[in-house]
């Protein structure tokens, strides 16, 4: 099992009732927030129906680990260290938290201690092509797939 990073692009002006309860299933309640997921069909059930609000694709072990080292924070907002991970989970390295992240034998969202959550801030140069369409449509809503990290990196 592989993991996904979504991340929600548009804000909450005439969002329906049912989509915005799919988005906080999801912990998406704000803007330029990501999170990390486990690529499972009610995950993906749960994706789709927001398609129109946010963005997503697959993610390797690295863009996990650079995730949580530039964006992760502790309850507090203190920022994640090897020591804060050894101390609230059973692995000793981010290394170590973010394979199991991606191989989907953890869960961000379930792990004590940590914020839900990544704060992202908007992506360097604007989003390319509007936030109003889907990304097959040179637009950014929808399903990135491979282009998700260079997303994430703009957004880091």
């Amino acid at each position: 099992m592989t993991a996904i990073a979504v991340v929600r692009i548009r804000g909450h002006m005439r969002l329906r009732g049912t989509i915005e309860d799919s988005m906080r299933h999801m912990s998406l309640t704000r803007a330029n927030h990501c999170v990390v997921l486990p690529d499972s069909p009610e995950v993906l059930g749960m994706v789709q129906h927001a398609k129109d609000y946010i963005t997503w694709g697959r993610v390797s072990a690295a863009d996990i680990e650079n995730l949580i080292k530039t964006r992760g924070r502790l309850v507090g907002d203190k920022p994640i260290t090897d020591e804060g991970v050894a101390k609230h989970t059973t692995y000793k390295t981010i290394q170590e938290l973010a394979v199991a992240l991606h191989d989907g034998k953890a869960r961000w969202s379930r792990i004590e201690g940590f914020k839900p959550i990544f704060r992202l801030s908007p992506p360097k140069k604007g989003f390319k092509g509007g936030t109003k369409r889907s990304f097959a449509a040179h637009g950014n809503l929808g399903n990135r797939g491979k282009a998700m990290p260079e997303l994430l990196a703009r957004m880091i």
